[in-house]
């Protein structure tokens, strides 16, 4: 049996693309740039923000002066509205409980910046005693760089065999494969099925309650 779950945060524990979409469009047109439907922020996103800036400006400006100007304007707007819309997926959070109850330790590994990783998982997941959350922090490569699977797993005092890492997204899989543990893709966050395919996890989950049926087969 597994002993530790690492969880991505944005399309695997949470659906947050629509306050990160009003976000970005707040920052973008407060400067005088074009906004961007919600649906397409879920191409835009999964490595950090500073490369969803440079992703929604328009390919002429992008600079870095002006992704820090966007990051300027996103981090305080977000910091106040980014649970006006965001929820957990349907079943995330009894397949936490399921874990924590069955003595798997769970773990949030995630390039949303740190403050907003750990505020959201706080918020929303209040009864789970996560053994690390973290986001993109200064100094720390960003995910595909396995660096903070290997930092939970030794904080965790668990090895590769026994590591699980779940996220949505190409990113995610290659994380997974790069720490040398075993990768779970969910079909239901921001990227098509096919992308995870293409990564060939171990496991592709289409529904929450699948997770547990892959650590647990009967």
């Amino acid at each position: 049996m597994k002993k530790l779950v690492i969880f991505d945060l944005d399309g695997t524990l949470l659906n947050t693309i629509a306050d990160l979409a009003a976000a970005t469009n707040h920052a973008l047109a407060h400067f005088g740039y074009p906004t961007h439907e919600t649906d397409a922020y879920r191409f835009f996103v999964g490595n950090g923000i500073n490369k969803l800036f440079e992703r929604a400006l328009p390919a002429n400006a992008r600079t870095q002066d002006n992704v820090l100007k966007i990051r300027s304007e996103f981090i305080p707007y977000y910091n106040e509205h980014n649970a006006d819309l965001s929820r957990p997926y349907p079943g995330i959070t009894e397949v936490l409980s399921a874990l924590q109850e069955r003595g798997i330790q769970v773990a949030v590994a995630s390039n949303k910046y740190q403050d907003a990783t750990r505020k959201l998982i706080l918020q929303f997941f209040p009864e789970i005693d996560f053994v690390g959350i973290y986001g993109q922090r200064e100094g720390i490569p960003a995910k595909p760089d396995p660096h903070v699977v290997f930092e939970i797993m030794e904080k965790a005092g668990v090895g590769k065999p026994d590591t699980v890492y779940v996220g949505d997204s190409c990113v995610d899989m290659e994380t997974g494969k790069n720490a040398g543990v075993t990768t779970v893709g969910v079909s239901w966050g921001f990227r098509p099925r096919a992308e995870l395919e293409a990564y060939s996890p171990d496991f592709i989950a289409d529904h929450s309650q699948d997770i547990l049926r892959f650590l647990f087969p009967e």
